[in-house]
C-alpha cells in the first residue's frame, strides 16, 4: 500500500536533492584534481592519497560521521575556525548534511574520472606539446574533451550516492525535520513509528525512482560523449 506524501516527506525529498546537488558540485573540482594527480603523477605518498581518498567506502559510515563531528563540529579545530571567522556552522545544519555527502561520494567521483584520464593517451597531450600549444590550452582542448565522459559519470555517480547517504550524515547532523532530515534520515524516523508503513513504501519508491534516473542519465551522457567523441 502506498500513502500520498505529506509535507513533511517533500520536504525531506527537496532537501535531499539540494544536499546531494550542492555535495556534487562542492566535490567535484577536488574530485577532478586528485584524479588527475593519482592518474598521471608519481610522488612519495601517492598511495597514501590513494588510500585516504577511498577511506570513506571501507570505514563504517557511522564513524566517518564521527570524525566530521569532531573535525567540524563547533568545538571541532576547523569548525570552530569557520565558525568563529566566517560564521559557517555545519554540525546540524543541512550544510552539515552535504558535507557528509560530499566526503561519501568523493572516492566514487574521484575513481571514475580517474579511469577517464587513464583512459586517454598521453600521446595526445604530448603531440600537441610538440606544435606549441601551452598546458593550459592542451587541457582545455585535448585532455578535458577526452576525459569529459568520465567527468559526467563520475559526477553523476556523486549526485546518486549522496542522494542516498545515510550513515554519516545522521551521525554528523541528526535527522532534524526541515533542516537535516533527508530521504534516508525520513525513512529510519517512519520505521520508529507504527503504521507508518505506507509513507515509507512511497519514500522507497521516490529513493529507488530519483538513484535510478540519475545512473540511467549518467550512462546515456557518457555513451553520448563517446559517441560524439569518436566522430571527432
Amino acid at each position: 500500500m502506498i500513502e500520498a506524501l505529506g509535507p513533511e516527506e517533500w520536504t525531506a525529498i527537496l532537501l535531499s536533492l539540494r544536499v546531494a546537488l550542492v555535495a556534487m558540485l562542492a566535490a567535484l573540482p577536488l574530485a577532478v584534481w586528485i584524479a588527475y594527480v593519482l592518474a598521471r603523477k608519481t610522488f612519495p605518498g601517492r598511495q597514501l592519497l590513494n588510500g585516504v581518498v577511498h577511506l570513506p567506502l571501507v570505514l563504517p559510515p557511522v564513524v566517518t560521521g564521527y570524525l566530521l563531528l569532531v573535525l567540524f563540529g563547533q568545538q571541532g579545530p576547523l569548525g570552530g575556525f569557520l565558525d568563529q571567522t566566517f560564521g559557517i556552522t555545519f554540525a546540524f545544519r543541512w550544510t552539515g548534511a552535504a558535507l557528509a555527502a560530499a566526503v561519501m561520494a568523493f572516492p566514487l567521483m574521484v575513481r571514475a574520472i580517474r579511469l577517464g584520464f587513464e583512459a586517454v593517451d598521453p600521446g595526445l597531450e604530448q603531440a600537441a606539446a610538440t606544435l606549441g600549444a601551452s598546458r593550459w590550452r592542451i587541457w582545455r582542448t585535448v585532455t578535458l574533451p577526452l576525459v569529459l565522459p568520465g567527468i559526467l559519470a563520475g559526477t553523476i555517480l556523486g549526485f546518486a550516492k549522496a542522494l542516498g547517504e545515510f550513515g554519516a550524515t545522521i551521525t554528523f547532523v541528526a535527522a532534524i525535520p526541515g533542516e537535516t532530515q533527508t530521504i534516508p534520515t525520513a525513512i529510519y524516523g517512519l520505521l520508529q513509528v507504527p503504521g507508518r508503513e505506507p509513507a515509507i513504501v512511497s519514500l522507497v519508491i521516490v529513493s529507488i525512482i530519483l538513484a535510478m534516473g540519475a545512473l540511467l542519465v549518467s550512462e546515456w551522457l557518457a555513451r553520448r560523449m563517446a559517441q560524439r567523441l569518436g566522430g571527432t
